[in-house]
């Protein structure tokens, strides 16, 4: 079956097309567009006008890739910025009049069970693992095993959210303080109890952590090959957050591995993963380019 997944997130929206057959994905192709509908809902509470005319225009283009395709079917979900919004049903509403797609709003604990059938699905890897999903709006972290998950929680800190929450000013020392300081309360309470677990493998999935293999990796190119299954030191990551400080905007747009859409709020994102390799004692994560997308096609439930 020829299937299309679409997951509308904070800072960007994404699809895969795939053909599963046999409970097997082959055929994968993924396409990114910064779309930011999370952009103010922090503020006010509302999608703008302007995000909502952005958002609706990438899904009728994805809409059309679909169909180009040959998609039997098209699962579309919206994930944190969708969740807080005031006015999703407008966006839902136009979404399906618009553009032909019925837009699923998903809590955080189904997100989290079809990143983790994502990556269960295309990493290899026994024992205990830990997911961990960097988004714009929030960042969820997923314990359990090939037997399924033991615990998930969502915590509303993600790369676009603290950008403009702690960074919308510069990138001073005050402000890297005091943001550090808020994802360290926020993540206290499920950071104690995985500090209590064995954990044999803690693995990334989302733009953040994407990028972040690819800049690692200096990519001209993006290549869903060379970052799925790639590793990332704490010290690499800190090597490349020294990078993005000391960079211009301008420069920062330009690093290879890295998308200029991304480029301003790639320092927040890298400093929850910093805060989140700390807290945990872990010296390196896994890269998986299985995420959500693929837990979708696996699974089929929205």
């Amino acid at each position: 079956m020829k299937i299309g997944a679409i997951d509308i997130g904070t800072n960007s929206m994404r699809l895969l097309t795939t053909d599963l057959i046999d409970n097997k994905l082959t055929n994968r192709k993924k396409y990114v567009n910064t779309t930011r509908i999370g952009q103010g809902v922090d503020e006010n509470g509302f999608i703008t006008e302007e995000a909502m005319e952005r958002n609706i225009n990438a899904l009728k283009e994805y809409h059309d890739k679909c169909l180009d395709y040959g998609c039997e079917k098209i699962y579309c979900m919206g994930t944190s910025a969708l969740r807080d919004s005031k006015n999703r049903s407008e966006f839902i509403k136009r979404a399906k009049d618009e553009a032909g797609i019925d837009v699923n709003v998903v809590d955080g604990e189904i997100e989290a069970k079809l990143g983790f059938s994502g990556v269960t699905n295309g990493i290899d890897k026994e024992g205990d693992i830990l997911v961990i999903d960097i988004g714009g709006g929030s960042t969820e972290f997923i314990f359990g095993n090939k037997e399924g998950i033991e615990r998930n929680v969502s915590i509303n800190i993600g790369a676009l959210r603290l950008t403009e929450k702690y960074l919308s000013e510069g990138y001073s020392d005050s402000a890297f303080s005091d943001m550090r300081e808020f994802i360290n309360e926020q993540i206290k309470d499920i950071v104690s109890y995985l500090n209590e677990k064995e954990i044999e493998c803690v693995c990334g999935i989302g733009g953040t952590i994407t990028s972040l293999s690819a800049v690692n990796q200096n990519l001209e190119v993006y290549s869903m090959e060379k970052v799925h299954g790639s590793v990332i030191t704490r010290e690499e990551v800190q090597k490349m957050m020294d990078k993005f400080v000391s960079c211009s905007d301008e420069e920062r747009k330009h690093i290879n591995g890295l998308q200029p859409k991304r480029a301003d709020i790639i320092a927040a994102g890298t400093e929850i993963l910093i805060c989140i390799m700390d807290n945990l004692s872990k010296k390196e994560v896994v890269v998986s380019e299985y995420d959500n997308l693929e837990g979708i096609a696996y699974s089929s439930i929205l």
